[in-house]
This record gives structure tokens, sequence and C-alpha cells, in this order.
């Protein structure tokens, strides 16, 4: 070893000796969730004297920090420069700082910076410090399943794609979706979506394309489907009356005749389709990651196949969802329906000539109410045997008006048509228009009048003829 190596490392000891050594570290976190506590703890070795210690959170990629807590070892104090109703820490040691309750916000990196005195002039300060990266995750707080596209009307002549989507919100990392029918996975085929401002997050639940094959061995819906045919193997039409309205079987004799036969005010009649569709159908899936400003991702994962009503009607369908935060899958279900026939009211109950009349869709006649249709039905109103009374030939929505009825109005028919890609079923209900006793006596007050004057005329005429001829 030469004089000038000597030399040199002399040199460093002394420098070292002079100034001091100050080493800094943070302990790594674990991801933590929403509403935890968080320890953040900084360890630093230093043989000089302390002057601070301060924490900062970093945001907007580095370019900012934000103070959140200072330890002034001059004066022995503690300061926080997070909110005051907040207390987001407490100083349980000089080198840790407690984060209760974090949100996503918190997420991010934090920095521990140490200062200590300059052992040679004890006036500069020397600083060193750490750094750490919490992750804060945070469960989906909702998930929910819709159908693409809806309300759709049905199909009579052509198979329909139908597409689920759920959607699952308030999730970070993004959440793992995937989608079961009757309970059993389904075997999906994966395709890109256009992903929003957001990278990975894998498709969960994605299988190589095979059918489903529980379905095509389960023919009860089959030979449910068939037992719907007339005789003659066409659809047959279903008729839902009141009890005292049912038509039963009569002994010959008791057949009404056509002047007094009673016509039902409800009459439900459903179709089914005239296609056929294969039984093995292929299920197609993407998922979707959109950031949102909060820190969480919302994911949108569809599902994709060629409806079969025959088989796909009261299939249960249910989206699952899995977050490291979840000690167990969340989940939502929906069970594929066709419309079973709405439900019909009118009001006024007894319609007086001019009334405005409101013919709304409650429910559907088979089934509890409570059980909505899905999807969405698409509900269209006409009139049989002609136009609306605005003049137009169909109305789309639950509700049809009618202002001002008049009496030429009694006892049309008017059919309500429910459908969704699953079937298409109608209902008429009758409209029954009574006279208005008080349009009636407004309509007579100016015959009354005219009446009274033409009396009034006849009496006048012989008094001024007499007068006249006496006068003569």
């Amino acid at each position: 070893m030469t004089v000038l190596s000597l030399c040199f490392l002399l040199c460093a000891d002394l420098l070292q000796v002079a100034v001091g050594y100050l080493t800094v570290t943070i302990e790594p976190l674990l991801p933590v969730v929403v509403g935890e506590t968080v320890t953040l703890k900084c360890n630093f070795k230093t043989d000089g004297r302390l002057r601070e210690i301060v924490w900062y959170r970093v945001t907007d990629g580095g370019t900012i920090k934000q103070k959140i807590f200072t330890y002034d070892a001059m004066f022995n104090t503690n300061y926080s420069h997070m909110e005051d109703y907040r207390r987001r820490e407490d100083l349980v040691y000089q080198s840790t700082v407690r984060l209760p309750e974090v949100r996503i916000s918190d997420n991010g990196p934090y920095e521990c910076h140490v200062g200590i005195y300059d052992r040679a002039t004890r006036e500069k300060v020397v600083l060193a410090s750490g750094n750490v990266l919490l992750t804060v995750m945070s469960p989906p707080n909702n998930i929910s399943v819709v159908a693409e596209n809806t309300p759709a009307p049905f199909s009579r002549y052509q198979a329909q794609n139908l597409t689920l989507v759920c959607i699952a919100k308030g999730g970070k990392p993004a959440p793992s979706v995937y989608f079961k029918r009757d309970g059993e996975l389904i075997e999906v085929i994966s395709y890109v979506s256009p992903t929003v401002g957001y990278e990975g997050a894998g498709s969960a639940g994605v299988r190589g394309a095979r059918p489903l094959i529980s379905r095509d061995l389960d023919d009860t819906k089959l030979r449910k489907s068939l037992s719907l045919l007339g005789p003659d193997g066409k659809p047959g039409r279903l008729f839902t009356e009141s009890p005292g309205r049912s038509y039963m079987a009569r002994q010959p004799g008791q057949e009404p005749s056509p002047a007094t036969e009673t016509i039902p005010e409800t009459v439900v009649s459903r179709e089914f389709p005239r296609w056929v569709q294969s039984t093995d159908p292929l299920y197609f899936f993407s998922n979707t990651h959109i950031p949102q400003s909060d820190g969480s991702v919302l994911v949108q994962a569809k599902l994709t196949w060629t409806l079969n009503p025959q088989l796909d009607n009261d299939a249960l369908f249910s989206c699952e969802v899995t977050h490291p935060a979840l000690s167990m899958p969340m989940q939502t279900e929906v069970i594929l329906a066709a419309p079973k026939g709405p439900r019909l009211v009118i009001s006024p109950t007894r319609a007086k000539v001019g009334d405005t009349v409101r013919i709304t869709v409650q429910g559907f006649q088979v089934g509890s109410p409570v059980n909505e249709v899905f999807p969405e039905p698409l509900f269209t109103w006409t009139r049989v045997g002609g136009r609306l009374l605005d003049g137009s030939a169909e109305k789309d929505g639950k509700e049809l008006v009618l202002e001002r009825v008049p009496a030429e109005l009694n006892g049309s028919m008017y059919r309500c048509t429910a459908q969704n890609p699953l079937g298409s079923t109608d209902t008429h209900t009758r409209l029954i228009v009574f006279e208005n006793p008080s349009m009636m006596k407004n309509t007579q007050n100016p015959n009354n009048g005219a009446s009274g004057l033409h009396k009034f005329g006849l009496i006048c005429l012989p008094l001024i003829l007499t007068v006249t001829v006496e006068l003569t």
C-alpha cells in the first residue's frame, strides 16, 4: 500500500469523525384495506445530534411533497401539518407516524427526512431520507348485471345475440369478474375489448371454447315448449281472465248465443319463436377497466352469446367478483324471463265521456309482481281495428294516455304488446266509456233557452196583432 493510499484513508476517517454519519431506513409495508390503521416507522442511526424529523406525502408523481408531520429537536416540539379535525397521525415514537382509517387517497409514496448537526461546525445540518410505498386496497362496493341494448324487440324469424354486462364499482386494484350459469362456471372465449387508460388485469373465468353440456341433457324446457303447441302443431293461445269470467266447459245447450256472449276485459296471448337455434352456444367474454377520479377502477365485463329462447328462458346467470380485499366473492344474479302478459290497470275505473283515461302496466299476469321480467321488456300500445286517439298507429311506454275520450271509443279494444329477446306477449283490454251527466246538462241548456224564446215569441205575436188591429 502506497503512502498516498494511506493518506487518503486517514483523511476519510478524519472527515467521517468530523461530519458524523446518518443512515435512514423505513420498514416496508404490506397492502392495507381502506379503513385500517397504518403505522409508518422510520429507523435511523447516527452519532450526531438530532435536529429534526419531517414526514412527507409525495403526490403527482413526485413533483409535489406535502409535509404531514414535523419533529423539532431544538425545541423538543411535535407539530402536525394535517387537518386538525382528522388527527391523521399520532407520534408514538420520534420516528413513527400512525395513519388511522386510511382512504384510497392515502395511497402512494411517503418519505422520512432526518436532519443532524454537523459535528465540525455545530451549525450545518446533514440530511438523509428514506421512502416507502403505501398500497391501499378497496373492495368493490357495488356490482350489478344489466342487459346491453335493451329494451329490444323480439325477433320471430331470426336468431339474436344477447349481451350481459356485469359492472363492478369502487374496487382498487381492479377486481376479477366471471360468469356462471345455473351455478356452473361458463366456459368462454375471450376477445380483446378496448381498455380506457388502464393496462393489465386479465379476465377471470376465461376457459377454452367449449359449449355447455349440462343444458343439452336437460330436456324439461323442451317438453315445456312442446306442451304449449296446439293439436295442429301451431303455438297455442293462452288466456288469462278473472275467475268469474273464465271459459269453463259447458254442457250442450248451455253455450251462449253470439248476441249474449261475454267478451273478457283482458285477453293474454303468447308468441314463441319460429326459428330453431343450436343447443351448443359459444360464449364470448370481454373485460374493460376504466380508472375513476377517486383512484378506484370501474370494471365492465361482457358475456355475449346467441340466444335460444327455448333453453335460455328461466336460466339463472350470476356474476361473481373476487378481490384481494374480500374474504369471499361478491355475487349478483339475474333470471332470464320472457314477458308473461302485462297486467293492465285503467284509471279512472269508471271512465266518462270527456275524462282523461290512463291505461298503465302494473306487473305481469303470471308470477309475482315483484319478480321483474329480464331483460327489460319493450311495451307497445295499439288499438284493435283503428288508430289511437291522437291518430298514431302505436305508442311505446308503460302507460297509454287518452285525453278527453269521446263516446265513440266506448267498447274499443286496446292491445299492449310486451316483448324482449326471449319472447313476445299481448294483452287486450276493453275500454268502457259511460255517459257524463254534467256534459249532457251543459249540452241541453242552450236548447232549453231557445225553446223558451220560441214560446215567448208565440205568446207575444197575438198581442202585437191585436194591438195593430185596434189601432187600425
